[in-house]
């Protein structure tokens, strides 16, 4: 007979090593004791390891405690599956992880993790479990986050999994939840004693390779479906069925390796983590926020943002500059990134139709990852979707709204604040009397805090009675994709921030708020913190010579300075690469070129 589970909070069991294991009842929480989101958030020696008391917080604590490794941080225990290395907190070395699948010759072992995949009992996140013996009949396992019942008395483990060795030696462990599928088991290696990261990649293998297209007259018809909205808007926008108007340009595309996009993939989502938890630094430290130049009275909704929707990210994007000498992160854009459609939709019509014979479009999963996340959130009935008076913003939104109705939901497309009034009770309805609830805008955040900052001045930003773009970003009774708090990532004074939690990190670029020694020594770039489209950046050579500089209305913004690692120059022209994610994982790259500095 099964007793009542424990409380949230309560000890289930101690796992080998001396590792406790906790109820994640949550039924049971104590809102006093855990009032938001933020307060779940767990933390050992300054360390971020999961939420409490989740299998993955749990499997994280245990490698951490025993072996001084941590794995990346996930959003869904299945995608633990995907990883191939742990880091050694201490001295950085990354040590590989080699995932078996069920039925692998290669047996579980000690130590390793066992990954449930996405579906049945774990339906949307997976399991994840640490191996705490391994015979020929039976696998244990310790865990949280299951059935919220103390072990069996005397025991050092939550569960005891059949498991069976065919003819040919493989291994197969039987999962106890008869609608949920066990994937495999990762084992992470010993320590080498060397040092050597297996990030550590052949030059050679990070080239950008340039390649041309085949666009002779005779394939000349068009590729875009302009009966399709965004597919009209963007020829439209372009002017032609084209990738670029240049017409050296034209039939260009550029190639990774199958190892670069892994690379590319993983920093992705490690450096999601890192942002993350380097917008949680920032706000405990007002010392720290206050270099983000946001208004007083809006810190508030930032933090309330931050503790109540940290899971809400719909989509974002990274830049970054890959070369022989390796990848490095420029910037963040986690509130109002764009060329999602190119990205998604328009390089792979291109490619199809133009017959590319290499490899595949890196982009191709973009859209369907993007559904799902829509699909998963907590917007229903009725999205309206905001943009400017603008071409590309009009292409980005329809292709935006296609996700969303893919996804079952209704939406509105309004251009600026048009049609949108307030009724006699201070909500804000649409030009067909529909409250406006839920919105995805490709403003930025920042052109909206303008406002507000104009207001706070007393300056009129619009005629009395018309509805500004702050008046409903800002509104309470609206929630809006991306969440106010992605205002903070997607800030460039945040990159300082990250150098001092991450000193010499191989994915970032050491970034001051003022140039250093260091910085003259590499030659440095200056950045507003603010800013859009590469306006108001100086490039700087090591001897102080101003090597390019653009401009911009971002100049009396403050700024950061980046050490200087230029962009490859491939085929005529710097390309830069980036990657995009939904719900704050990796899901497809592309890249942009840049025909001067």
């Amino acid at each position: 007979m099964r007793s009542d589970p424990v409380p949230f909070g309560g000890l289930l069991g101690i796992a080998p090593g001396g590792v406790p294991a906790y109820s994640s009842d949550y039924d049971s929480v104590d809102e006093s004791q855990y009032p938001n989101r933020q307060a779940f958030r767990h933390q050992l020696d300054g360390l971020y390891i999961g939420y409490k008391w989740q299998c993955v917080e749990f499997a994280r604590r245990w490698l951490y405690l025993n072996t001084g490794c941590i794995f990346d941080d996930v959003g869904m225990a299945y995608e633990i599956f995907n990883l191939r290395h742990v880091t050694h907190v201490e001295s950085g070395e990354k040590r590989t992880l080699t995932a078996c699948e069920n039925g692998s010759e290669r047996r579980p072992e000690y130590g390793g993790m066992l990954i449930w995949a996405e579906g049945g009992e774990f339906e949307r996140t997976g399991h994840v479990a640490i191996i705490t013996e391994v015979t020929d009949n039976y696998l244990r396992v310790a865990e949280q986050n299951v059935d919220h019942q103390r072990w069996p008395a005397g025991c050092d483990y939550s569960r005891e999994l059949r498991a069976r060795v065919d003819a040919h030696g493989q291994y197969w462990v039987q999962c106890s939840f008869g609608d949920a599928e066990i994937l495999g088991w990762m084992i992470p290696a010993p320590h080498s004693g060397c040092g050597q990261s297996v990030d550590s990649t052949e030059p050679a293998l990070l080239e950008l390779k340039a390649r041309q297209a085949d666009t002779d007259t005779s394939r000349q018809s068009g590729w875009l479906n302009i009966a399709n909205d965004d597919e009209q808007a963007y020829l439209h926008a372009m002017g032609a069925q084209a990738l670029s108007l240049d017409p050296t340009l034209a039939s260009t595309y550029f190639c990774i390796s199958r190892c670069t996009e892994s690379l590319l993939s993983h920093a992705t989502n490690e450096l999601h983590a890192m942002f993350m938890h380097a917008t949680h630094h920032v706000l405990q430290h007002p010392e720290l926020l206050a270099r983000f130049q946001f208004p007083d009275e809006i810190v508030p909704r930032i933090q309330k943002s931050w503790d109540n929707r940290l899971s809400e990210l719909i989509t974002s994007r990274f830049d970054f500059a890959l070369t022989t000498a390796g990848l490095k992160v420029y910037e963040y854009n986690c509130d109002s990134a764009s060329c999602y459609m190119e990205t998604g939709k328009i390089q792979g019509k291109w490619s199809r139709h133009y017959h590319v014979p290499d490899g595949r479009d890196a982009g191709e999963q973009l859209s369907a990852a993007l559904v799902k996340t829509w699909k998963s959130c907590c917007a229903h009935h009725l999205v309206h979707i905001l943009r400017d008076d603008d071409d590309e913003e009009a292409y980005h939104a329809l292709y935006m709204q296609d996700i969303i109705r893919s996804a079952g939901i209704n939406t509105r497309i309004v251009i600026k604040t048009d049609g949108l009034s307030f009724d006699d009770n201070g909500q804000i309805r649409d030009e067909y009397g529909d409250q406006v609830r839920w919105v995805w805008k490709t403003w930025a955040w920042e052109t909206a805090l303008d406002q507000l900052r104009a207001e706070l001045a007393g300056e009129h930003i619009t005629e009395p009675g018309r509805v500004s773009l702050a008046d409903v970003l800002f509104h309470p009774d609206i929630m809006v994709y991306e969440p106010l708090w992605s205002l903070i990532p997607s800030n460039k004074a945040i990159l300082p921030v990250l150098w001092d939690l991450y000193p010499d990190h191989p994915l970032l670029l050491r970034t001051e708020y003022e140039i250093t020694e260091e910085l003259r020594h590499s030659g440095y770039v200056t950045k507003p913190i603010v800013g859009r489209c590469g306006a108001n950046i100086a490039l700087f050579d090591q001897q102080q010579n101003e090597l390019v500089s653009t401009g911009g209305r971002f100049d009396s913004q403050e700024q950061v300075v980046q050490a200087l690692f230029p962009l490859p120059y491939v085929n005529n022209v710097y390309v830069q690469l980036c990657t995009f994610t939904a719900a704050g994982r990796y899901a497809g790259a592309a890249h942009e070129w840049i025909l001067q500095w």
